[in-house]
């Protein structure tokens, strides 16, 4: 199978991480922090491995401010639900995935907060950054925002937006579900206060966890409290990370597996990662942009202003239908529909074409980038 679909999910996954994950179950089955025989000690010196090397990968200050959820979507809720507070103001992008929208629009239908959306303009970091300076008020207290669309690849410029944040005296969080381990993030330079991050995307870990950095002195509220294995006696939630928002048996087989990922995407640098997987999306644009029953969203004539993800639709013929033509005849692996992101959608005008997403990986090889294009070049010809 040729697999482009690594927005979705990473395949394959580095050797090492495979490794990783099967030596969890010979290894390192006890529960972390609960018991002081070998394994469960053994067991929590790996979960602080991992830590550290997502601390390491990211620059973060304090291993102890890299907590491990069930995914991003979580750390990206922990962060909304856990920090605002009634009648405060967020402002998004219109680029944003529903694991940002759908959480906001709850709190703001209960009456608890409002939101606004912030036009991102492609190719133009002026105007998007205007766009998020008209939308402040008063009452804004938090900026979500995307690193770059999970559908168009548009990349948003997020240093300069967390930038404006503090000028405001506001907190920025940022959605790195796209882009971590494909782009450097560094929070010794960029004072992101959350970054919330897909283990199983760019990071190459199994399904399943996710992590929340914690880059401020912010005191976020819990949304699930229990045992930590820590501070038993006291019937309140303890107060420092990453205990507070860890409660209940960590997800040890993910966690192991995401630190051989983290250790992989470190090894490879993200630099070169991105390098690798943008020079197959400009091989795949600039081989079929003549095609004109092709058409493409984004303009990739810039550089570093898009991930390497990349939306399109062949004319008169249904997404979703030459998603299946590409798997069913081809056993190629793409993402047709919504892709979870309606607002992206509604910004770029495909809301109800819906597109084809391809995204390929490290792993990807140029000779299946070329059996996609021939694919697509004969899709597109038929009537």
């Amino acid at each position: 199978m040729i697999y482009l679909d690594n927005s979705a999910t990473t395949y394959p996954k580095p050797l090492s991480v495979v490794n990783a994950v099967g030596e969890s179950f010979r290894k390192y089955c006890a529960n972390p922090g609960r018991s002081g025989h070998k394994m469960s000690l053994d067991t929590a010196q790996k979960v602080y491995e991992c830590r550290n090397n997502i601390k390491n990968l990211f620059k973060a200050s304090n291993e102890n401010n890299v907590i491990f959820t069930p995914s991003c979507t979580y750390s990206i809720n922990y962060v909304i639900k856990g920090y605002l507070k009634p009648n405060d103001h967020v402002i998004i992008s219109s680029l944003e995935h529903n694991c940002v929208v759908r959480p906001l629009e709850k709190l703001q239908r209960a009456g608890l907060i409002t939101y606004s959306v912030a036009t991102v303009y492609e190719n133009d970091d002026e105007k998007t950054i205007e766009s998020f300076r008209s939308k402040i008020n008063s009452s804004t207290r938090l900026i979500i925002c995307t690193h770059a669309s999970n559908v168009f690849g548009i990349k948003v410029p997020v240093e300069r937006i967390c930038a404006l944040a503090k000028i405001y005296e506001i907190a920025f969080c940022l959605d790195a579900a796209q882009t971590a381990g494909i782009f450097d993030i560094d929070l010794s330079k960029n004072n992101y206060d959350f970054v919330c991050i897909a283990g199983h995307k760019g990071l190459y870990s199994p399904m399943g966890i996710g992590v929340l950095i914690i880059n401020n002195d912010k005191n976020l509220d819990t949304l699930v409290e229990g045992g930590t294995g820590s501070m038993s006696f006291d019937l309140e939630q303890p107060m420092f990370l990453p205990d507070r928002f860890e409660s209940g048996t960590l997800n040890v087989p993910a966690i192991c597996g995401l630190s051989a990922g983290a250790k992989f995407v470190s090894m490879q640098t993200p630099k070169k990662i991105y390098e690798k997987e943008k020079r197959h999306i400009m091989k795949i644009y600039n081989s079929l942009i003549e095609n004109k029953n092709i058409k493409f969203y984004t303009d990739l004539s810039q550089e570093n202003h898009n991930a390497p993800v990349l939306s399109f639709n062949i004319k008169g013929k249904d997404c979703e239908d030459v998603a299946s033509i590409l798997s069913s005849r081809y056993n190629i692996a793409v993402r047709a529909g919504l892709h979870c992101a309606p607002l992206a959608h509604k910004s770029m005008g495909t809301i109800d074409s819906d597109t084809v997403r391809i995204s390929p990986s490290f792993f990807t090889t140029d000779n299946e980038i070329n059996a996609f294009i021939n694919a697509v070049n004969k899709i597109s010809k038929i009537s």
